[in-house]
């Protein structure tokens, strides 16, 4: 207490001064508008800013939540779009409007909880499983292209193989052309991948996009894949076509699910075809 009032008695005449500055402010903000629509416009400026920096750190903690609904949302329209890609037939002559919507392809949301791809045979683990309606032989995709197959499932999980597996094939096609080729791994850099059986008489040059070829009963055609880095034409054949990614396997998160309507009707078909 004595030293409270000792501070005050040494500096009465300083604190006396900023007790009267803060009076004189007052009066001027209260007495004149102009001063007091500056005051305010001053204070909004100053909490509008602190405002500004906590609803972006509230969006930054919000960036998971948003990217699912986000992942979610683009499911919806890529199965609205499905839906309503056959809705007209166009021929030479006619515009045929169909009775009733024919979609193929239905896409659901996941996301990939573990993911393995620094060794020759990789797999990642999705957190969808049976009791979300997937089974076996499903694609699996994201925004960027193809991450893989599904290959085991249990009731709340599904272990995908990864296209970064020597035993992954997948149907591609360069996408200037029709020529299609098969998506392989050699094991090395999990940034680039292989394509084989190109046909001789395919023009390939680097930098041409690979798509999906849509010959399989899994992806649809036209899902991106990645670019051509560089080939070996040796003895008059494609003996191998590097593919570097769209995809950085190493960071993916939220996937879409690709199931085909038709497959089991596809199969039974193809099959039927192969044992006559």
């Amino acid at each position: 207490m004595r030293q409270i009032i000792y501070f005050i008695k040494k500096f009465r005449y300083f604190l006396l001064f900023i007790v009267l500055e803060i009076l004189a402010f007052i009066v001027i903000v209260q007495d004149h508008s102009y001063h007091q629509s500056k005051f305010v416009n001053s204070a909004n400026a100053i909490t509008g800013g602190v405002y500004n920096k906590v609803n972006s750190v509230s969006a930054f903690f919000h960036l998971k939540k948003d990217n699912q609904l986000l992942s979610e949302e683009n499911a919806r329209l890529k199965n609205l779009l499905e839906a309503r890609a056959n809705k007209f037939v166009l021929d030479s002559f006619t515009v045929i409007d169909t009775s009733q919507y024919f979609q193929k392809y239905d896409y659901s949301t996941a996301k990939i909880i573990n993911n393995n791809f620094t060794k020759r045979n990789n797999f990642l683990t999705i957190n969808k499983g049976t009791k979300h309606g997937l089974t076996p032989d499903l694609g699996v995709i994201n925004s960027k292209g193809i991450i893989g197959v599904i290959k085991n499932v249990s009731s709340n999980y599904a272990s995908v193989l990864s296209i970064l597996n020597t035993n992954s094939k997948i149907n591609v096609r360069l996408k200037n052309s029709n020529h299609f080729g098969t998506l392989v791994w050699d094991g090395k850099d999990y940034n680039i991948t292989q394509i084989i059986d190109i046909p001789r008489q395919a023009v390939v040059k680097t930098g041409d996009t690979i798509i999906t070829g849509g010959k399989s009963a899994i992806f649809p055609e036209g899902i991106a894949v990645g670019v051509v880095k560089d080939f070996k034409y040796e003895q008059n054949k494609y003996q191998i076509i590097n593919i570097v990614l769209f995809n950085d396997m190493s960071a993916i998160g939220e996937v879409q699910i690709v199931k085909n309507l038709h497959k089991d009707e596809q199969i039974i078909l193809e099959q039927s075809v192969v044992n006559e």
